[in-house]
């Protein structure tokens, strides 16, 4: 992997990283040379005990642009504001513009409830410079980059002090609120474990100190050994509808040997993680005959500079799913009890998505 570290006019950090060198004479762009002025807070919620972030600077911020303008789109032109500088290079990741968390956070109001800095980071990776495509389009190469990237991010902003969880994640699709044109996702890095994750910790945690062992592991050969569900597997990693999946054609994506963060798996494991990503998002592309919204999220061990060898990295898609008329969104229950109720059994669905043909093209290796 090659890297690049820039500094936009504006002062937000962009590195851009490559399969191949990347020229040193690159510039880095930004729409404007103004400093990000951003200082949201938390807000503690009792009721639901849990911490609410707030960055009213966010309601300027771009939301579904028109085609003939992206902020990604490089261009010669000066009076046409991008982010992404010309060169050659695949993969791109810079602090957005619009942050809901920030490293520089501080002096949160004084309310009646618990307040902090929302110190933390919000980054844009943006996958290629090909506004055109896709996740399921990239090459091997380029996704197995792409996994990389996400691990060398991870560690980076475990670094920052008051980080306690990174999470990745890419919402594509107008549909899920998606807001830029290229492919790309965005990085959240907390100053605390959110909800969701630390609800997943507490459950491993807790099977590992009675088995000594993964969770997610041992729900992985069970799923292989019951061979009902899956769309992906080799020696190294898996993908398959849960057999508790919440969503109809909700997929999870893992290493089948647990390891805690994106920074901490082999080549191998990479490598692996990469077809099984390309098998995934070409079925779902497949079977509706049309680029597929998701919600993909990478769920990880916190970064709090402990060993955690319950926790079992991996990924989860969050499509919607049609009717016959229509896309279907979460309901009443899911999203006022969180209590989830799935019109379609787990099996079904994975036969569906089992039957779509696809073609996966190995790279050339040099």
């Amino acid at each position: 992997m090659h890297f690049q570290k820039l500094r936009k006019p504006d002062g937000r950090a962009l590195t851009l990283y490559s399969r191949f060198p990347i020229e040193p004479d690159i510039e880095a762009p930004s729409p404007s040379n103004e400093p990000v002025q951003a200082n949201p807070h938390l807000r503690w919620h009792p009721l639901r005990g849990e911490w609410v972030a707030y960055a009213s600077h966010r309601q300027g911020r771009t939301f579904m642009p028109p085609p003939e303008y992206n902020p990604l789109a490089p261009t010669t032109n000066p009076a046409v504001p991008t982010e992404l500088p010309q060169g050659r290079y695949d993969v791109a990741v810079f602090d957005n513009r619009f942050p809901s968390l920030q490293p520089q956070a501080a002096n949160p109001p004084d309310l009646i409830v618990d307040t902090l800095p929302a110190n933390g980071a919000c980054e844009v990776v943006v996958f290629t410079q090909d506004p055109q495509t896709s996740l399921s389009a990239l090459p091997l190469d380029h996704l197995d980059l792409l996994i990389e990237v996400w691990g060398d991010r991870t560690r980076a902003l475990g670094e920052i002090p008051q980080i306690q969880y990174v999470l990745p994640f890419e919402n594509k699709g107008v549909e899920v609120g998606v807001t830029l044109h290229h492919p790309h996702g965005q990085i959240y890095a907390y100053p605390f474990v959110p909800p969701v994750p630390a609800r997943m910790l507490e459950q491993q945690q807790t099977y590992y100190g009675e088995h000594q062992r993964s969770l997610l592991q041992d729900l992985i050969h069970q799923e292989i050994a019951d061979d009902q569900r899956i769309l992906y597997r080799d020696e190294s990693a898996i993908a398959f509808v849960p057999i508790c999946a919440r969503y109809p054609y909700e997929v999870w994506v893992a290493p089948i040997q647990p390891v805690a963060t994106l920074a901490d798996l082999t080549d191998e494991q990479r490598h692996s993680l990469a077809r099984a990503l390309k098998t995934v998002t070409l079925k779902y592309d497949g079977l509706w005959n049309r680029s597929f919204p998701y919600l993909m999220a990478w769920y990880q061990a916190p970064i709090d500079g402990q060993p955690h060898p319950e926790f079992h990295l991996h990924a989860e898609f969050y499509p919607p799913y049609r009717t016959p008329d229509k896309l279907k969104y979460l309901a009443g229950t899911e999203l006022a009890a969180g209590m989830f109720a799935n019109d379609a059994l787990p099996e079904e669905k994975a036969q569906e998505l089992q039957a779509v043909a696809i073609t996966i093209e190995e790279p050339v290796r040099l």
